[in-house]
């Protein structure tokens, strides 16, 4: 067994069988897989099981799933996103980075780390995992609402930072690492320059005639995105950039085209594969030991990272006209390090800047910070009601910024208030109002809010889950509360958005009855014990209704809802 697991190809196979386990039991514990990895990594390694041996084939498919990485970042780099949220995604995002590399500094010199290192960590604990913060939005459906669309901003100027940062890095190391002038600097930044300049002209002649015919055979436009991306990583380790910005450029060189959106979705899968040998040679690297010794200025600067990034967020945001809500749900999404954290500090050891001791008290504070803030994230209401008697300093009166998102023109009182303006909310909306019954509209996704108040519905901007917002709304005189966003939780938990409505609609005074939406016919049955009066079934009740139809009822007039035009980044 021994001799089978030593050949590179077991030894391969036993990783992944010891991957697939170990994720197995992260995913229970509703951890990211990063997480996982970097278990497995130090489950493999000397100071576990000591099962690696082909260390030459995993630092190779590692230095892979970084070029692919790196890719995806470049292809999904969306300015646009920036400029349509405004000054708050410059804000936000340029005042954490700001913060965090100040303070983050100034503790490290406190901590005894030299003025080099502390820089490095500083500024690793700078970066937020777009990964994760993009899945766990995307989860809990807050990716269009408001807080979830300003995190997506500061995550793109982050990732501005990133690329900058490591360019800086890479042109840096190659007068350090082995006594280059400064003419040999000028060299490189030349070289940099020219395979910028060659990327450009890709993009305006070549990018999109390209994909468009390598799109016929979508299995050829995956093969060609590998290689693009591959070349230019070797490309920029050639000229001493580095691997990390030559995936970076190769990504911007695609992100031109129309078919980015294809190509990151079929990359997406492969980035996690090859990602977990990074994470496992990154496990194997480690020594337990020092992570032990480590351990108090890990606990210190996760305590930073954790704490003072969403205060950071919030103080910003609340200066701005948010609300401490909308300021302290985005800022928790900034409450970890990411995957470049990890890699930026490996770059530095590999250039001889930092001690390997600085990779694993990096390691160690993103193994507690991503932990934590997942189930920051998770429960981010519940961590709200508990916060929020102490976050009034960080509110403005009046909310400016969010004031014309939240108050609609509401007329008289309404008879229904309905939550979830999306395709289906909109549908019921408008035909109850052609009805003559009085509806308002209730939605946290401001590009919704303002499309239904373009067809004349009453709206407001809000969250259902949200008691003080609650409290304002007409409840008394509604003959109907109405949610139509289920949930695609397995169940019907504590937790859930409807039964949280039901719940806090009584206690806000609601005399009305209560419909909700299910997508799952076992959760009718749950809804009803909770005090909901209907439970409305999508699925079910459309396929009555074609039946009638096929049956020769007579076809009502169809009115149709235009689909919400959203800008938004797809989960990588």
């Amino acid at each position: 067994m021994e001799a089978l697991i030593h050949t590179p190809f077991g030894e391969i196979a036993a990783l992944l069988v010891l991957a697939a386990s170990v994720g197995l039991l992260g995913t229970a514990l509703r951890q990211p897989l990063i997480v996982s990895f970097i278990a497995v990594g130090l489950l493999a390694g000397p100071s576990g099981l000591d099962v690696v041996r082909s260390n030459d084939q995993i630092d190779l498919l590692a230095e892979l799933g970084i070029a692919v990485l790196l890719f995806l970042v470049g292809i999904k780099l969306d300015v646009k996103l920036i400029r349509t949220l405004g000054p708050v995604a410059l804000a936000t995002g340029l005042g954490q980075v700001a913060f965090t590399s100040i303070f983050g500094y100034l503790l490290g010199l406190g901590l005894g780390l030299n003025p080099v290192t502390s820089l490095y960590v500083a500024v690793a604990l700078t970066f937020s995992s777009t990964i994760i913060i993009v899945k766990l939005l995307s989860d809990k459906r807050e990716i269009d609402a408001l807080h979830g669309q300003i995190a997506l901003g500061f995550l793109i100027v982050q990732d501005l930072v990133v690329v900058l940062a490591m360019i800086v890095l890479s042109a840096i190391g190659i007068g350090t690492a082995e006594g280059h002038g400064g003419g040999d600097i000028l060299g490189v930044l030349a070289s940099g320059l020219g395979l910028v300049a060659l990327v450009m002209l890709f993009v305006r002649y070549a990018a999109t005639p390209l994909t468009e015919r390598l799109a016929r055979a979508p299995e050829l436009l995956v093969i060609f995105a590998v290689a693009q991306a591959a070349l230019f990583a070797a490309i920029g380790d050639f000229i001493g950039l580095g691997k990390e910005v030559g995936g970076l450029l190769a990504g911007i060189s695609l992100a031109s085209t129309p078919y980015r959106e294809a190509i990151a979705a079929r990359l997406a899968p492969l980035r996690d594969f090859l990602l977990l040998f990074f994470f496992i040679a990154l496990g194997t690297a480690l020594d337990l030991s020092l992570l032990g010794a480590n351990l108090p200025a890990a606990l210190v600067f996760s305590l930073f990272v954790l704490i003072g990034n969403p205060l950071i967020v919030l103080a910003i945001m609340g200066a701005m006209g948010y609300r401490k809500r909308t300021g302290f749900l985005a800022g928790l999404t900034v409450a970890q390090i990411s995957e470049f954290s990890l890699i930026f500090i490996a770059m530095g050891v590999a250039l001889g800047h930092v001690e390997p001791e600085a990779l694993g008290l990096v390691t160690l504070v993103g193994l507690v910070t991503i932990a934590l803030s997942t189930y920051m994230i998770t429960y981010s209401h519940q961590l709200y009601a508990w916060c929020e008697p102490l976050l009034g300093i960080f509110e403005r009166r009046g909310t400016p910024r969010e004031r014309g998102t939240e108050e609609g023109p509401i007329g008289r009182r309404p008879e229904v208030i309905l939550f979830g303006l999306g395709r289906f909310g909109a549908a019921i909306a408008v035909r109850l109002q052609r009805r003559g019954v009085r509806v308002l509209g209730v939605d946290f996704n401001p590009q919704a809010v303002r499309r239904c108040r373009g067809l004349g519905i009453d709206t407001r901007y809000g969250d259902a889950t949200d008691p003080e917002f609650l409290a304002e709304l007409p409840l008394a005189g509604a003959r109907w509360l109405v949610s139509t966003t289920p949930s695609h939780a397995t169940g019907v938990t504590h937790d859930d958005p409807r039964a949280t409505l039901i719940q806090l609609a009584r206690s806000a005074g609601c005399g009305g009855r209560i419909a909700v939406t299910a997508h799952r016919t076992e959760d009718t049955e749950a809804l009803l014990a909770l005090g909901a009066d209907l439970v409305i079934e999508p699925f079910q009740d459309a396929a009555d209704r074609a039946v009638e139809l096929l049956a020769g009822a007579d076809l009502e007039e169809r009115i149709e809802i235009p689909a919400i035009e959203t800008e938004q980044r797809p989960a990588p």
